[in-house]
């Protein structure tokens, strides 16, 4: 194992089943850590699924595997390393300092195997509500149930347990998960802008909106973020003079679109695409008078941090997890979960300018920390993981990670079915 007093040749590996070229959550998280983790002197592979078409110009080195779509959450793809020896012959040659693995599919396998090749640290991050994708596709509770209790086993596998919030520790209890877990909260890479008033008023998209208030929703236009609550809430909204900007994509486009129309809501509502350039998205989140994000799917969204990083308050639902860091009209803002207390407190907030204005100042103190300070703390945990594993001779456990798990075609061809659903549940703002 590399010598950590040596911090510069720490080599870390990031593995996830969700990275860029697909934007969300997870991917975004994955890139920033390995940006500043290269940038602090540290080797860093990001082990992902293959992405037909696309090229890898990081700074930092991508490891590909073979991948097939996911036609039900497209542009996700599902990993399957089985099928693709050659992952396995260029990993375990690659002596590893810590292993971090940011999702229990594919990426897991691949990583607890590293692992124990380089008789590492594996940590695990749970992002994401498994469980609600995986009832979505999956009419079977016996199969969700046993799936579940595979990324259970996972986890209770690996070295240490991270959440971004602490509220996603309590839903992996409920899974079944009784280890510890330590909060390692997300950052952002927007937001560093000296005068930030003057950005927020001056932005091209506020000037052509003129005295329209802007509602945004950035992230999957997918059913599980809540998207029909919301469509729903905006016919309640007495305020008239305002607009919804919806940024992304996802297979529920089609319906929201079906039930704006049935609204009337056509002059209110528009569908942006998905936008990939951060600069425009930050422009674009500057531009909004309030932030909403009804889900009760997310953990620890992204966005809402994203938001906040240029002064832009979100409103979230009373109860949900991605809930936990708003504190009511101090740096958020927080409604009962049925459209019409929605509507009725974006009409309130629209119509309290210094309150609305207030609270965006503070989100952006509160909620938006760069991610060069997350992952120099991130690093530091990653140097205290090697230290006492070097002190206490723990190896991964082998029965979970063999080569011969990986050796059956067979087995890796009954598996696709199960990954092609289970495997894509990063998202945008998780």
């Amino acid at each position: 194992m590399l010598d950590v007093k040596s911090q510069k040749s720490l080599l870390i590996g990031q593995f996830t089943d969700a990275f860029i070229p697909v934007l969300d959550g997870v991917s975004l998280t994955v890139k920033n850590y390995a940006e500043e983790l290269t940038k602090n002197g540290c080797y860093v592979y990001v082990v992902t699924p293959s992405f037909p078409g696309y090229q890898d110009f990081e700074r930092f080195s991508v490891i590909r595997y073979f991948s097939v779509p996911v036609p039900i959450r497209k542009p996700y793809r599902a990993g399957i390393p089985e099928l693709d020896p050659g992952v396995f012959r260029k990993i375990r040659n690659i002596p590893f300092s810590l292993v971090h693995v940011h999702s229990p599919f594919s990426a897991a396998k691949l990583g607890l195997y590293s692992g124990r090749q380089s008789d590492c640290p594996v940590i695990a991050t749970f992002h994401s509500k498994y469980k609600d994708d995986l009832t979505r596709a999956i009419p079977n509770d016996a199969i969700v149930r046993h799936i579940l209790s595979r990324i259970v086993r996972f986890l209770e596998t690996v070295d240490e347990v991270w959440v971004p919030q602490a509220g996603a520790a309590e839903t992996l209890h409920q899974y079944g998960y009784r280890g510890k877990t330590v909060v390692v909260p997300n950052g952002t890479d927007l937001g560093n802008i000296s005068d930030l008033s003057l950005f927020r008023q001056n932005t091209p998209l506020r000037l052509i909106s003129g005295n329209k208030k802007i509602l945004l929703y950035v992230g999957q236009l997918i059913l599980e973020k809540n998207l029909l609550f919301l469509i729903e809430s905006l016919r309640y909204i007495k305020y008239h003079d305002f607009v919804l900007w919806i940024v992304g994509e996802g297979y529920a486009k089609e319906d929201l679109e079906l039930l704006v129309s049935k609204y009337h809501l056509e002059q209110k509502v528009f569908f942006k695409g998905p936008v990939k350039d951060r600069k425009t998205l930050e422009e674009i989140y500057a531009s909004a008078d309030l932030f909403l994000f009804p889900s009760l799917y997310d953990n620890a969204p992204l966005v809402v941090r994203e938001a906040a990083s240029v002064g832009t308050p979100s409103l979230l639902l009373v109860g949900s997890t991605a809930a936990e860091i708003i504190q009511e009209k101090i740096n958020g803002f927080l409604s009962a979960s049925n459209p019409e207390a929605y509507a009725e407190k974006i009409d309130f907030i629209l119509s309290n300018d210094l309150l609305r204005q207030r609270a965006g100042f503070h989100a952006s103190q509160t909620l938006s920390k760069p991610w060069k300070n997350i992952v120099d703390e991130v690093k530091d945990r990653y140097v205290s993981l090697i230290r006492r594993k070097e002190g206490s001779w723990h190896y991964i456990n082998e029965r979970n990670t063999s080569l011969r798990n990986f050796s059956s075609r067979s087995r890796a061809i009954r598996l696709t079915t199960v990954r092609l659903i289970s495997s894509s549940t990063g998202r945008l703002g998780s």
